[in-house]
């Protein structure tokens, strides 16, 4: 007889992300860069569902009810009581759970799968779009999408921002609104794959958001205050980048030395030490631009 299974989560004691959307005090203790942070570990927890050997995993209920939030407002993603292991199918080669039984809230579900009846990993995606506009606008999910649709539109993205998250950099305003909207394609062939553009995106705003969270440090002394963030040191040289790359396992390191670890005939990432499926770097401006403005108040500091 087989062993009963059991999913075990540590202690929240902050309750959901929901439970701070619609309060708007609690909203005020989200600021933009721990948003950043916490769609960054939804989307990895995703991947890391998404990916499972031998048969991908599907949540199938993903909204900010069922994202918990710990003393720290490190995210954990839970309620997975409907979630899908996915099976190949045999007559076009995708990978799928099919049931016509309505399941997950209707306005975070994949509009596909009302008409299919189909439950595949593109599901989680669209709910994922969901979840980033109500973190970026701060409004219930009714309408979110045409309303973020509309302001792009007019050019007036900064009108449908959360304001209580602090002053939101128009660059990642953009990239945010850009991201959620294309995950919330109502066609799933037309939404990206997680794994490949949606991380590289989501983890280079994480960095550079990371380099200038708010908190308990800022009334540190001086000497704290100067220590280097660990984002902007390369995993490979271990010395601050001045032209950070993002390689295909999704991590950044300085361009020179991830380029000699390549040309030296590694085909495997530096960090996790899984073959790359590619050689391709992408430049981390935004990284690049947030180190350029910390080495700056260094100097000024000195």
């Amino acid at each position: 007889m087989d062993a009963p299974a059991a999913v075990i989560f540590t202690v929240s004691g902050h309750g959901s992300l929901e439970d701070f959307l619609v309060c708007a005090d609690k909203r005020q203790t989200l600021p933009w860069q721990i948003r950043i942070r916490i769609i960054s570990e939804i989307c990895s927890a995703l991947i890391f569902l998404h990916t499972n050997k031998p048969h991908p995993v599907v949540h199938g209920d993903l909204k900010p009810a069922n994202i918990l939030l710990d003393v720290d407002l490190v995210s954990k993603l839970s309620d997975f009581g409907i979630c899908r292991l996915l099976i190949q199918s045999s007559t076009n080669n995708t990978t799928l759970y099919r049931t016509m039984h309505p399941m997950g809230t209707p306005l975070y579900m994949d509009p596909e799968f009302f008409a299919t009846g189909e439950l595949i990993c593109q599901s989680d995606v669209y709910s994922f779009g969901i979840v980033v506009l109500r973190l970026l606008t701060g409004k219930p999910p009714v309408g979110i999408q045409k309303t973020v649709e509309d302001a792009m539109m007019k050019g007036d993205l900064n009108s449908v921002v959360d304001s209580s998250a602090g002053e939101w950099p128009d660059v990642q305003v953009q990239q945010l609104a850009h991201l959620a909207l294309s995950c919330t394609e109502l066609s799933r062939r037309c939404r990206p794959d997680l794994l490949g553009d949606v991380w590289r995106v989501v983890l280079a705003m994480r960095d550079a958001a990371s380099a200038t969270i708010p908190s308990a440090s800022s009334s540190r002394s001086m000497s704290d205050k100067n220590c280097t963030p660990l984002y902007f040191i390369c995993p490979i040289s271990q010395d601050v980048m001045s032209d950070p790359h993002i390689a295909a396992d999704g991590f950044t390191y300085e361009a020179e030395a991830i380029r000699i670890w390549l040309d030296s005939g590694h085909d495997t990432s530096p960090m996790t030490n899984m073959r790359l499926e590619h050689d391709k770097l992408i430049p981390n401006r935004a990284l690049r631009s947030a180190i350029q403005e910390w080495l700056q108040q260094q100097n000024t500091a000195l």
